[in-house]
């Protein structure tokens, strides 16, 4: 069975995300690289492990998640779909079988806010952990040099989060979201501005996965 170790390893992919990741720079988005791709990868599939869902669909929700951006590749518009698509092109390329490839496509398919759902597990998990991942390192470095006032809202949200993670807690079942912001370079209230579908999002996500969605930001409890 392909793993996500095999997806990182495959030259199609490594082509494919370094492109994607080259048009965001282009367009001045903060970070989609490896990094992130990683993080998400590693998220989601943590959030189903610790639900406790079955080992196979841990490992797809990893695959989803390192997968998830592919479609900037293609443009910054409908890069869900497009992604979800090039996602099961190759993994039947590389193997997977037709039912697993599909399912990592309609995930990948679903992830972003304006017109995703939480539709499976695995699209739940991967919601989750993408929206998860707000930090500074996510900044271009050629931004940071720029005066807080010149950057737009995302690079000065991300520039300011020290740290976020994500986990399940089993003693109140909720899956829970911490960040740690530096409040004299971005108020709280700008996290929500730019945030506010996206936990609303989680939210559903997280019911989905019969957890309650928790959000704290420097200790604290915002939903």
């Amino acid at each position: 069975m392909i793993t996500v170790t095999q997806v990182k390893n495959d030259e199609e992919v490594i082509a494919i995300m370094d492109i994607a990741e080259s048009q965001i720079e282009a367009l001045g988005f903060t970070e989609h690289s490896v990094r992130h791709s990683s993080l998400v990868s590693r998220w989601a599939g943590d959030i189903l492990e610790q639900i406790g869902a079955e080992p196979r669909r841990v490992e797809l929700a990893r695959i989803a998640g390192y997968l998830h951006d592919i479609g900037n590749s293609v443009n910054r518009d409908d890069h869900a779909q497009s992604g979800a698509l090039l996602a099961y092109k190759i993994l039947t390329r590389m193997g997977m079988n037709y039912r697993e490839a599909a399912e990592v496509m309609m995930a990948i398919g679903n992830h972003d806010e304006n017109e995703g759902l939480p539709v499976s597990d695995i699209t739940a998990a991967l919601i989750i952990a993408d929206k998860a991942d707000v930090h500074k390192s996510r900044v271009r470095r050629n931004t940071t040099r720029m005066s807080m006032g010149n950057l737009n809202i995302h690079d000065r949200v991300n520039l300011a989060a020290e740290r976020s993670r994500v986990a399940v807690l089993p003693e109140t079942d909720e899956i829970l979201l911490e960040i740690a912001i530096d409040t004299e370079l971005c108020p709280v209230m700008d996290y929500f501005e730019i945030y506010f579908r996206r936990m609303q999002l989680c939210r559903r996500a997280a019911d989905f996965l019969g957890k309650k969605f928790g959000l704290v930001i420097n200790g604290t409890r915002l939903l």
